[in-house]
Parts: C-alpha cells; sequence; structure tokens
C-alpha cells in the first residue's frame, strides 16, 4: 500500500468533530485504494447534530487513484445529502451508517490512465494465445501493445500490435467504437465497430479486445468497500472520459 499524500481540509470555521470524522473517513477511504495522490474528505454539520449523529452533507474528493486491477482513476468527487450515522461509533475511529444512503459521482479517467490498465500485466497477460483467422487461416496470436484514444466526443479509438505465432510476423490491427451505459447501468458496453486496419485478423481478436474493454468498463473496478455504483452517463472529451455515476452506500470504508 502506498498513500502518497491525504490532505485534510482547511476550513478554519470547521469544528473539531467535523475534522475528527473527516480524518477518519479519509483513512479508511484510503486503505482501500494501492495508491492515492490526495484524498479529502469534507464533512458538514454542526456540534447539536453530531452529537445527534446526523451531518448535513459529505464530499469526498480524490485524486489519482489506483484502484481494482491496477485502475487509475485522475479524479473522482463524491457527494451525499443529508445522513445519519451512530455518534458512538466515532469514539472508535469508525463511521456507522444507521441507514444506507444515496450519493452520486463524478469520475474522471484519462488516455493515459486506460492506457496504462489495458498494457498492465493483468489485462495485457489474458490477451495472448488467442485463437484467430488470418487471412482465412487458423492462426495463434499474442497482443504486444494496446494504444486507446478518444479521436472526438462519439466514438473511442483502439489498436494492437499482433505478434503472429505461424508466421513470426506483427501485424496491427485497429478501429472505432461507439460507447454506450448497458441496460443495466453496472458497465459501459461498446458497439458499432468500424475498422480502420487490420480487418483481416477479425473476428476472434476484435471480439477478444472488446471482451477486456468491457471488463475495464466494469463498474465494479471502481467500487470501494460498503459501495455499489450505476452509470448514469459517461462523456468523452478532449483526452478525457468522464462518468456520472449514483451510489448506493451500504456503509463506509473502514
Amino acid at each position: 500500500m502506498e498513500i502518497a499524500r491525504v490532505a485534510h481540509s482547511n476550513d478554519n470555521e470547521a469544528g473539531l468533530g467535523e475534522q475528527a470524522l473527516s480524518k477518519v473517513a479519509e483513512v479508511g477511504l484510503s486503505s482501500q485504494l494501492k495508491e492515492v495522490e490526495s484524498m479529502d474528505v469534507d464533512i458538514r454539520t454542526n456540534p447539536l447534530q453530531l452529537i445527534q449523529g446526523n451531518l448535513d452533507s459529505v464530499t469526498i474528493r480524490g485524486e489519482g487513484m489506483v484502484m481494482q486491477k491496477n485502475l487509475r482513476v485522475e479524479d473522482m468527487e463524491i457527494e451525499t445529502g443529508s445522513i445519519s450515522v451512530n455518534p458512538l461509533s466515532i469514539a472508535f475511529g469508525k463511521i456507522e451508517l444507521t441507514h444506507p444512503t444515496d450519493a452520486k459521482a463524478r469520475i474522471v479517467l484519462t488516455e493515459d490512465d486506460i492506457n496504462r490498465s489495458f498494457n498492465s500485466e493483468y489485462i495485457l497477460g489474458k490477451l495472448q494465445n488467442i485463437q484467430v483467422q488470418v487471412d482465412g487461416q487458423p492462426m495463434t496470436v499474442d497482443t504486444k501493445r494496446v494504444e486507446f484514444r478518444i479521436p472526438d466526443n462519439e466514438r473511442v479509438a483502439i489498436s494492437a500490435d499482433i505478434y503472429v505465432h505461424e508466421t513470426g510476423e506483427t501485424k496491427h490491427t485497429s478501429f472505432t467504437t461507439r460507447l454506450q451505459r448497458s441496460s443495466d447501468g453496472e458497465r459501459i458496453s461498446l458497439d458499432d465497430v468500424q475498422y480502420t486496419e487490420g480487418e483481416a485478423l477479425s473476428p476472434e481478436l476484435t471480439a477478444a479486445l472488446l471482451e477486456k474493454a468491457n471488463e475495464l468498463g466494469n463498474l465494479r473496478n471502481f467500487e470501494l468497500d460498503g459501495m455499489s455504483l450505476r452509470l448514469r452517463n459517461v462523456d468523452l472529451q478532449g483526452d478525457r472520459m468522464t462518468l456520472q455515476t449514483d451510489i448506493h452506500i451500504e456503509e463506509f470504508p473502514q
């Protein structure tokens, strides 16, 4: 576990109770991550409400967060409405919700973040020894490198260098695809594949690449303990992909 830095709220008017509760939340959230560049939890309440366990809102902001399967998130912001906690749990360094609550989140990934994940040992290792048809002949190929780009606000581009075992050649394939929300809101799905190069390597290789892209787009990759996400919208702009999600929180990470 590597925690690069944990940032604390600089609001001088925040009460000691808010600051203590924010610190508990920061430590609990950071403990769920492989790495985090900064983490800030802003809890709004007043002394009387805090004694009763009532919080006006909780805002969580994280940058440079490395999550499950080595997936890096450039920026994440979670905002709740009013929530209720067990006041006694705070004394034991925990935040215990008296009942589940709902929140909204914005998750930002860059091209570099997604390329890092595609070329990680976990994902690239699953793109080896794939059985495909090359010019009508059965072949076995290894994926050597995957590149993900966001060329416009409508589609993403995926390209790959492919080593063919039988011939010793390295071939290149590339295609664009459209992102959309899956019907259950649990993932980003890809459809409407359009080849720009290497169509002879389809359809098995494309299917394998899309399968791994869909695996990366599963919102469970972004979930922390006690939280479940549902996708509302995905937006492409510049080199960034932004996910707008709803979150159901059963408990705060401890």
